[in-house]
């Protein structure tokens, strides 16, 4: 186990907030865990648990004590002719966990290649890209209750699942700390293509439709449109993409027919927030020390010494410009510590 005072933060954190903590521990086993958490002297001064801080803005030091995961290790739970499952540590770096599956031929997990983070923080924010959701892999999750040290598994079930959303975001934030997940990938090949065109950018490039190729090709497109946190400090996708009644998506395409949409059901549409923050004219625009990317306008960056009030003003600012050209409420993606 590791355990610093006065940890500097900047290495976990992608926006790049140069910020301390109190006290850092660093654990390496559900055991470890349980120590840390039973023992009030390091918990005394409140406590914040991380992964990779891809979604997190710090507004300064942080006076508690940080946690961090370094639980890790695969192991394959449960398999037959058409399935496999695959218990991963909450400590894996997500993105290595992908590139574990498309090694060994397992489908599912390619589309959300290169997302920042660590597999426990996948079961947290449910997160997802181009069509597919860790919702859609995900079998259990197990946890340590922060209270008590009991270990207790949540079934997919339980782990009620939404867009961005989990019990663990929302009636249990807080109360529990993953430490394991188990997803189920497929042995045959099951492709989701159409979401931002990875189908038609396979074609324009003439590569087969394979494991690797997908994956080669959205990690392709995520590093044109997305700017490396280690040279321009942000958090990815800032806003997630408001979901509306059908009803006033209706509206809204009579006045912009342009409007890119994804069907949710049949009285929900999703709408892309980049395009309305675009549409706004933000992209490329700054403001004192924090903008918002040049080439997408979802995401918001630290042009250099930025705090995390300049951002938040900025987000501020973004989120009334677009209610007020749309009537649409955009929320950050981001959680402000």
């Amino acid at each position: 186990m590791k355990e610093i005072k006065d940890y500097s933060l900047l290495p976990h954190n992608t926006f790049g907030m140069d910020v301390k903590a109190s006290l850092f521990v660093e654990y390496e086993s559900v055991e470890e865990l349980r120590s840390v958490l039973s023992d009030k002297k390091r918990m005394a001064g409140g406590w914040l648990h991380i992964g990779g801080g891809s979604n997190l803005l710090f507004k300064g030091d942080y006076a508690g004590t940080i946690l961090h995961s370094a639980v890790r290790g695969y192991e394959v739970v449960a398999e037959n002719e058409r399935e496999i499952e695959v218990r991963a540590g909450a400590g894996e770096v997500w993105d290595d966990f992908v590139a574990y599956t498309v090694r060994n031929g397992w489908y599912g997990a390619e589309n959300l290649s290169l997302i920042p983070g660590e597999v426990g923080a996948s079961a947290v924010q449910n997160i997802g890209a181009y069509g597919v959701e860790a919702k859609d892999l995900i079998v259990s999750v197990e946890t340590l209750e922060v209270e008590t040290g009991r270990e207790r598994l949540f079934t997919w079930e339980e782990c009620r699942y939404a867009y961005r959303e989990s019990i663990f975001k929302k009636e249990l934030k807080g109360k529990y700390i993953v430490t394991h997940v188990t997803y189920r990938l497929s042995r045959q090949p099951v492709f989701h293509l159409e979401y931002g065109n990875v189908r038609g950018e396979l074609e324009k490039q003439g590569r087969e439709v394979t494991l690797e190729n997908v994956r080669e090709v959205i990690i392709a497109v995520r590093e044109a449109k997305l700017p490396d946190p280690r040279v321009q400090g942000n958090a990815g996708s800032f806003f997630m993409n408001p979901i509306v009644p059908r009803k006033q998506f209706d509206m809204l395409q009579q006045q912009y027919p342009d409007m890119p949409h994804y069907e949710v059901d049949g009285s929900r549409v999703k709408i892309p927030a980049a395009w309305m923050i675009d549409r706004c004219g933000w992209k490329g625009k700054q403001i004192g020390r924090a903008g918002v990317h040049s080439r997408q306008a979802l995401v918001l960056v630290n042009c250099g010494g930025a705090t995390g009030d300049e951002v938040i003003s900025l987000a501020m600012q973004i989120q009334q410009s677009v209610f007020q050209k749309f009537g649409v409420a955009i929320s950050p993606e981001v959680n402000f510590i």
